[in-house]
């Protein structure tokens, strides 16, 4: 690689689409494994912008597992097959619990849009059709193929902090936005997930009642540890 002063010229163009995105409430599958664990599911999204997220899984034979909202720093968790509860938690910790992968409302929200923050650092130059900009722990990819074409954000590797390096990658773009998914952790058996997402409508009216759990008096409450220990979306050994 060699430097690429040009490198942030390019990012605006790969993010235009999600930038302008406010709300999207799409469907999608989930297919991989977590914890060394085989996962597939069926889910039910929200994201609203700055940080509001919900998700809803159902399992194989239409079985509910989960309801997910997290709005700013706060999550809460419903798990539909025995009435437990998790209030209070911080997004990111319950959706590594359930998943492993460590994304908050926020970072959801980029993580399914194929968006990123913004950078201005200058990056490398692999070929004609490939980028790379540093911002603060993560490395940014940009891809464009024909030279042509519009800058696409191909992958987000996150480095350093308190979990082992992973990344996201974004294929099969429609109108600027990606429609598959892939995350991937450099550990052995952490989490390797691949999203498939469908039915997307932009910008739709999402009120208050879209991140809301309407929580049961008979609701168990449940810890953070238990739920890992629980993990709700996985099915069976690999």
């Amino acid at each position: 690689s060699t430097p690429a002063p040009d490198s942030p010229d390019g990012f605006p163009e790969a993010t235009k689409s999600c930038r302008a995105l406010a709300s999207m409430p799409p469907d999608a599958s989930v297919s991989g494994s977590t914890g060394g664990r085989r996962l597939r599911a069926r889910l039910s999204l929200g994201i609203q912008d700055p940080a509001s997220a919900r998700l809803e899984a159902i399992g194989p034979f239409a079985r509910p597992l989960f309801m997910l909202v997290a709005r700013g720093e706060t999550a809460t968790l419903l798990l539909n097959d025995d009435n437990r509860i998790l209030e209070g938690g911080r997004p990111d910790a319950v959706l590594e619990a359930i998943t492993g992968v460590p994304l908050d409302a926020a970072e959801l929200r980029n993580a399914l849009t194929g968006c990123s923050s913004s950078t201005r650092s200058d990056g490398q130059h692999f070929a004609d059709q490939w980028r790379m900009m540093r911002d603060g722990s993560r490395s940014i990819y940009l891809n464009r193929n024909p030279q042509s074409a519009p800058w696409r954000l191909a992958a987000v590797v996150h480095q350093g902090g308190t979990t082992p390096e992973w990344r996201a990658e974004y294929a099969n773009f429609v109108d600027g936005l990606p429609r598959t998914i892939r995350f991937v952790s450099r550990a052995p058996d952490r989490f390797n997930l691949r999203l498939e997402l469908r039915d997307i409508e932009l910008n739709p009216a999402l009120g208050p009642d879209a991140f809301q759990i309407r929580v049961l008096a008979s609701a168990t409450p449940i810890t953070l540890e238990e739920l890992r220990r629980v993990g709700p979306l996985r099915d069976e050994p690999r």
